[in-house]
């Protein structure tokens, strides 16, 4: 988190610099000496963190449902979450506006081919355009106005759950067993890489992505953990061979609930097990 309180989504995402361009307190500057109004970008609702883990025959995402514009917060119970297709999901990080028409946009261009075509697009095809589109924003970005997608869907040519995170220029990557976006990704990332394990089925790593949203919430303030007193839980989808699911807000529930509990007894979470090493005589 910068000091003015706004999530941080990139390394470096407090200023860019432009040859020739000026810049002005609390605003971004571009090529040729305009300055972004980097103030109004920040008072702008925001959504923060994304987390997605593939398991054994298809792939998970969570996000948390807090949204904030600068040190308030704007809506607690913000959709970040989405369907793309049959079998694909998007998660968005960034100025929420801007994240929702562009998730509106792709779904519409992906039913659209669809129509058109007969048949829907590959994964790897969906992962590529969603960069195009991302790349677009590019001058928006500029200004203040980034916003950074998480990509999920099941493969149906390789029988697997992928994963595709993006930067604000549109690079595409491929990430590995899991990943995470937001201003509560870093922490996010270091709970996934101690409950993470291959071979997950479908519970075990819905589980282990509520436990790093709680991670995340407990040391990120513009990401929200569990409310229970409002029962607003983190979104949860799903895609497999079967589609797309989206977890009923009782069976979200219940998973927060579970985490909470084990919470109240150990504070800190669940541990990794360490493997001392093993002399050759035994």
């Amino acid at each position: 988190m910068g000091s003015d309180s706004t999530p941080e989504l990139l390394p470096g995402s407090g200023g860019l610099s432009g040859s020739g361009g000026l810049s002005a307190p609390g605003g971004l500057s571009v090529p040729g000496g305009l300055s972004a109004p980097g103030g109004l970008a920040r008072e702008l609702p925001h959504g923060t963190t994304i987390v997605a883990a593939s398991f054994n025959g298809g792939v998970v995402m969570t996000g948390d449902r807090r949204a904030t514009a600068g040190n308030m917060i704007a809506q607690r119970d913000i959709q970040k979450v989405f369907r793309s297709d049959e079998f694909s999901c998007i998660g968005i990080a960034g100025v929420a506006g801007i994240g929702i028409d562009l998730v509106r946009l792709f779904q519409v261009e992906l039913e659209h081919y669809e129509k058109l075509e007969g048949r829907a697009l590959s994964l790897e095809g969906k992962a590529n355009r969603l960069a195009g589109m991302v790349r677009a924003n590019l001058g928006g970005a500029m200004q203040g106005l980034v916003v950074v997608p998480l990509f999920a869907g099941y493969d149906t040519d390789e029988g697997a759950g992928r994963i595709f995170s993006y930067d604000v220029a549109g690079g595409r990557y491929e990430e590995q067993r899991h990943y995470s976006i937001g201003s509560g990704s870093v922490f996010a990332r270091g709970a996934l890489k101690k409950l993470y394990s291959d071979g997950m089925d479908a519970p075990a790593a819905i589980l282990a992505c509520m436990q790093a949203l709680y991670d995340a919430a407990d040391d990120d303030s513009a990401t929200g953990g569990p409310d229970l007193t409002r029962r607003i839980w983190p979104l949860v989808a799903t895609v497999t061979a079967d589609g797309y699911r989206r977890l009923p807000e009782e069976e979200a529930g219940s998973y927060a609930e579970a985490v909470i509990n084990e919470r109240m007894r150990e504070p800190d979470g669940p541990t990794s097990p360490m493997r001392p090493p093993t002399s050759d005589s035994e």
